[in-house]
């Protein structure tokens, strides 16, 4: 599980998390969304101790790790896998080598080892045989489903997504929601999205947080979010964030 108690964090005279309270149950994919601008990303970057907040914990496993030593810190991080935005891939490495990236990296495995895990993680993102093709050579889908196995490769008990359809067409953003399901679902991580893409994240989260100028103003299941009578919210989801969306506190 993972708790999120009080956080704040201020850039200068800029406050962008305001007192964030969230729990995440160990094995569920949790949807984080939010007009731009409104800490999605500041919040997902304290969860792997990129910022450290001004107050506040972050306990995971029951442990805080806003005052873990560097160590201490490297330990949750092997726990945790991330897909960025863009994929992050290494445009000189291979798929291949994208993928086996992190086991090379961080373990002993033999390399018969990482081959037989490299396999088996493409063909779980339907990439099996693109092994040895390079990052310009492939989709924009393909790229963050490479970047997808690469997050997966040393089986995280936490995936992180931040903004993983930036950029997708409709049919290619929808596969990748699905594959994202289908593998938390075979792997069983417990996974974090940072979106803004409404209503098709609803198809896939277990619950949806609603973060609003720093805070979290609902959470709860998609209908629960659908159906929420907090005006900011419903302002946000029915496409009223293009207009001025009311303030709170």
């Amino acid at each position: 599980m993972i708790k999120i108690n009080a956080l704040r964090k201020s850039f200068g005279r800029q406050q962008v998390l305001r007192g964030v309270d969230l729990e995440i149950n160990a094995g569920e994919l949790i949807a984080v969304i939010g007009m731009s601008g409104g800490g999605k990303s500041v919040l997902l970057k304290h969860l792997i101790g990129l910022l450290k907040p001004d107050s506040g914990e972050i306990l995971v496993d029951g442990r805080d790790i806003v005052n873990m030593s560097q160590d201490e810190l490297d330990v949750i991080r092997n726990k945790v896998g991330v897909l960025f935005q863009g994929g992050a891939l290494f445009d000189s490495m291979t798929v291949y080598e994208n993928t086996a990236f992190p086991l090379a990296e961080k373990t002993k495995l033999s390399k018969e080892q990482i081959e037989s895990k490299v396999a088996d993680a493409l063909e779980d993102v339907g990439l099996n045989g693109m092994g040895h093709k390079y990052p310009a050579e492939i989709s924009g889908g393909m790229r963050k489903r490479v970047g997808l196995a690469r997050a997966l490769i040393s089986e995280p008990s936490i995936v992180l997504f931040d903004e993983p359809t930036t950029g997708l067409d409709p049919i290619t953003l929808n596969s990748i929601h699905r594959l994202i399901k289908t593998t938390q679902q075979k792997y069983g991580f417990t996974g974090i999205i940072i979106s803004h893409e409404i209503p098709e994240i609803f198809d896939i989260a277990d619950r949806v947080a609603v973060i609003h100028q720093g805070v979290i103003v609902q959470c709860g299941t998609a209908d629960e979010v659908r159906n929420s009578t907090n005006p900011v919210v419903q302002q946000f989801i029915s496409g009223g964030q293009t207009g001025p969306i009311m303030t709170i506190g």
